[in-house]
């Protein structure tokens, strides 16, 4: 049991150091930049699709993904991404179980757990603001076996405020840049994504 607590301890502090210090990477990129954001496509109708501008590989690979799973689309898919970061952040910061475990892998749901509680311990409060709302553009949609994986890059400017068990609350603004992977079982009942992993992105 107590070689299970120490392995859980080492994967969550392995992702909670992606999480935070890829979070706490300042680098000098607006996240509203416009260089590839979802653009509105011609009205058909009274309605106009959004569709996001893709390179030829990733436009490649989103076909490939679309021949196993003709439902998605790249830009509902990418809305839906902003929508669980910002999600993410926030619960992860504010120790919201409930609202993180749908997002995230069972593994890293354990791994977050472990870093939630620990901060529980040292009587720690943290809150998580977004001061624009986050850009997102899509670096890769493709299928591994069964599971369909995409991989989203997040810019955004944030906000956290961190209060110890005793002292003055610590306030800190900084802007980030991370790649995020979600993945879903093909074919599955659940159509949801899920967070699989963190790792660092440029600017």
């Amino acid at each position: 049991m107590q070689f299970q607590i120490v392995m859980f301890a080492i994967v969550a502090a392995v992702l909670l150091f992606m999480l935070y210090n890829v979070l706490g990477k300042r680098v000098g990129r607006q996240p509203q930049e416009d260089a590839r954001l979802p653009q509105a496509a011609p009205a058909v109708g009274a309605a106009a699709a959004l569709t996001p501008s893709l390179d030829a590989a990733t436009a490649a690979a989103v076909a490939g993904l679309k021949a196993r799973d003709p439902a998605f689309d790249p830009a509902r898919f990418l809305e839906g991404a902003r929508q669980a970061y910002e999600t993410i952040v926030r619960g992860y910061a504010s120790g919201d179980r409930e609202a993180l475990r749908p997002l995230l892998t069972p593994s890293v749901m354990t791994s977050f757990e472990a870093g939630i509680a620990a901060r529980e311990a040292r009587g720690e409060r943290e809150q998580a603001e977004f001061l624009h709302p986050p850009r997102a553009d899509l670096e890769l949609a493709t299928v591994k076996d069964d599971r369909a994986v995409a991989k989203v890059r997040f810019l955004a400017e944030m906000r956290s405020i961190v209060t110890p068990a005793e002292g003055e609350a610590v306030t800190d603004e900084r802007r980030t840049a991370e790649l995020w992977t979600f993945e879903r079982a093909l074919g599955a009942a659940d159509p949801n994504w899920a967070l699989a992993r963190v790792e660092p992105a440029s600017a």
